[in-house]
């Protein structure tokens, strides 16, 4: 399936993209859920509090998408993407930020996508979604003690969805 932003997307293909974003939100639960109890230390004790939040708030946003899959008339998948853990807090708060700047990126491309179709339903609650994403980015970026790195654009990401890495070497610099 090509990401590619498009306005010839027919409606079967928005369900499979809508799924692919789903099996991203259930990736987010588990890591979020996984995270916030394997963080340890007086330094993580804040961050690990606010995943607990942000995993809650994942679990709304798949149900919510899940939702816009059955209007569509698609079923919901089932299977989460692969959850990254790690013994080491900041390879998990980064693996969680690189997620959500391509969750924000697919939304991005979805909410054209669902207008191109005329579903402006699923468009602002892809926009509802947006905004507790980037919430999220915030969090782990201050945690991460760096700025918030920009979206990730369609052309940056792989066929797959993922991104390749190499433009990503300078965005977890620490802040100066």
């Amino acid at each position: 399936m090509n990401n590619e932003p498009t306005s010839n997307i027919s409606r079967a293909e928005l369900i499979e993209l809508l799924n692919e974003d789903l099996a991203g939100e259930y990736q987010a639960i588990i890591a979020y859920t996984v995270y916030s109890q394997v963080l340890k230390g007086a330094a993580y004790t804040d961050i690990a509090r606010e995943l607990e939040i942000h995993a809650g708030e994942e679990l709304a946003h798949a149900i919510k998408i899940a939702k816009q899959i059955d209007y569509l008339g698609g079923m919901p998948a089932v299977t989460p993407k692969p959850v990254i853990t790690s013994n080491d807090p900041v390879v998990m708060l980064r693996a969680d930020l690189e997620n959500e700047r391509v969750t924000v990126g697919r939304y991005r491309e979805r909410i054209r996508q669902a207008e191109a179709l005329g579903e402006y339903g699923l468009s602002e609650t892809l926009r509802a979604i947006i905004v507790q994403e980037q919430d999220h980015e915030i969090d782990l970026s201050a945690a991460l003690g760096i700025n918030v790195p920009p979206p990730i654009k369609p052309a940056e990401r792989k066929n797959d969805g993922s991104n390749d890495g190499n433009q990503l070497k300078d965005l977890y610099a620490p802040r100066r």
